[in-house]
């Protein structure tokens, strides 16, 4: 698969690099798991296998031995090229495409990031235990980095199914299975569901109300590392100096400005300023298919609530995996 084009980030990712955060490694991995997981399902991947997470502005590629890939999450307008013409890929659904193929992407329609799989997986090598790419540590992924034009990403599977692997007169077979919808509708002020963290009896009781009752908006600084959010400043009863302690992907720091930031994939190991709340787990691909300037309210949740509404999302998750997995039995 040769890149023509690449984007204005293409990258590498899977589900993280763990095991090595006391060692000052960042987790990193994509942004959005939930799209991420289910582009692998479609072509029969393990979930934790590499993705090319596509932000905002997509690659074209060119395929240069048959391929079945997925693209999932959100709607960059894929398209392909081929001898038979321009055909709109199918978002959520494996296709085949043959030899000399271009798939590129256009106008973003809804969300920020997509997921692209490739049965089999990319063949690079991993890093501590991951191929995802930290571009700030220059490891990982593809040689360290976002992809650029005249790469060319080696492929560890087969063409996939179809008549010579899918290479007949037409540049795209769609597969039949079943749709998967990973597609997301960002709201005008999209709700993000968060729990109480550490220090947030440490915040004034104004400073919590203007936490959830104000339309923040993300500021133009964000990125993989963080949001930074654009409103009110939140103010505490007593600063006072904390000690650093482990953050966690979707952790609502509050740093000495009183603007709060939410920690993303590519955070830092350690924070110290104090975390006034953290996202629910299953926000969090609602957040990573958000992009400055959009808008965003919290809502307070316990942590019971969060955690029930997490196994319920696992468990739509594991049932549609089943599904597939049957289907391509």
């Amino acid at each position: 698969m040769t890149v023509l084009k690449p984007g204005a980030l293409t990258a590498l990712q899977d589900l993280g690099r763990y095991g090595h955060q006391r060692d000052g490694v960042v987790v990193g991995g994509a942004m959005d798991e939930w799209s991420h997981r289910f582009a692998n399902a479609l072509v029969g991947n393990p979930e934790d296998e590499a993705t090319l997470e596509i932000t905002l502005t997509g690659p074209t590629l060119r395929m240069d031995t048959a391929v079945e890939l997925a693209v999932c999450g959100a709607d960059l307008s894929p398209q392909v090229d081929g001898r038979d013409g321009a055909h709109t890929l199918p978002i959520g659904r494996p296709v085949v495409l043959r030899p000399g193929t271009q798939l590129r992407f256009g106008e973003r329609r809804t969300g920020a990031r997509a997921y692209l799989s490739v049965r089999g997986g990319f063949d690079v090598p991993p890093v501590m235990g991951s191929r995802s790419t930290y571009v700030r540590g220059g490891f990982g992924g593809f040689e360290g980095r976002a992809l650029e034009k005249g790469d060319v990403l080696r492929l560890r599977g087969g063409p996939g199914p179809g008549p010579d692997g899918g290479a007949s007169g037409d540049s795209m077979i769609v597969l039949p299975t079943p749709i998967v919808a990973t597609e997301v509708a960002i709201a005008p002020v999209q709700t993000i569901r968060i729990i109480a963290g550490r220090q947030w009896s440490e915040f004034t009781a104004r400073a919590r109300t203007l936490l959830l009752e104000t339309t923040w908006r993300i500021g133009a600084q964000s990125d993989r590392m963080g949001y930074r959010l654009e409103g009110p400043t939140l103010e505490r009863v007593e600063p006072r100096e904390l000690i650093s302690a482990a953050v966690t992907f979707g952790t609502v720091q509050v740093p000495n400005d009183g603007k709060p930031i939410i920690l993303m994939a590519d955070r830092q190991t350690t924070g110290g300023y104090p975390r006034i709340a953290s996202v629910a787990s299953v926000d969090l691909r609602l957040l990573a298919q958000m992009a400055a300037p959009q808008a965003l309210r919290f809502q307070l949740l316990t942590l019971e609530e969060a955690q029930r509404i997490y196994l319920a999302r696992e468990r739509e998750y594991s049932h549609v995996r089943q599904v597939l997995e049957r289907d391509r039995a």
